[in-house]
């Protein structure tokens, strides 16, 4: 089969336009057709990889679809890079936490921020700035503990004199 440019054009714009396993069914047909060393001839004409061509060739002669393990990719979470991460976080909150006053939840508070438990799981602890996750991660991670940060009583300031004003009656 002779292939022209229009045709090669055709065939790598349908085959980036499919996903997953219509991708695959695509590309095992059009190798199919191009004969005796299609595989070869698709890799090096339309960049195919052969370990793709070949599991959808695999998937079109069985007629099961091979099911793509889109969960097992993406980035860790901190704690697989850092396996002592949430003890180490939960000895310096436990020291600084208490339950809820009127023992209505389950809920622990503290008065660290997570930029303050980031700090001192440095000074403490000996990780490294690069090391550890952001504060927000942190964040996260200390809600999924079922640590809560309480903010603090804000202070008003005590009122100087009860004077009385002009259009008050005493």
């Amino acid at each position: 089969m002779e292939l022209t440019d229009s045709l090669k054009a055709l065939f790598m714009d349908t085959a980036q336009a499919l996903k997953g396993s219509a991708r695959r069914l695509f590309m095992a047909r059009t190798v199919k057709e191009l004969g005796t060393g299609g595989q070869r001839r698709a890799e090096r004409e339309f960049g195919w990889n052969r370990m793709t061509i070949r599991k959808g060739t695999h998937e079109l002669e069985s007629g099961f679809t091979c099911l793509d393990a889109f969960s097992a990719r993406g980035r860790k979470r901190a704690e697989e890079h850092l396996p002592h991460l949430l003890h180490d976080m939960t000895a310096i909150v436990d020291r600084q936490s208490q339950t809820d006053p009127p023992f209505r939840t389950q809920r622990l508070y503290t008065r660290l921020s997570a930029a303050e438990v980031r700090r001192q799981l440095i000074a403490q602890k000996g990780y490294t700035d690069a090391a550890l996750p952001t504060v927000q991660t942190i964040t996260t991670t200390l809600n999924a503990l079922g640590y809560f940060p309480k903010k603090g009583a804000k202070s008003r300031p005590p009122k100087n004199s009860q004077q009385p004003m002009r259009s008050s009656t005493k």
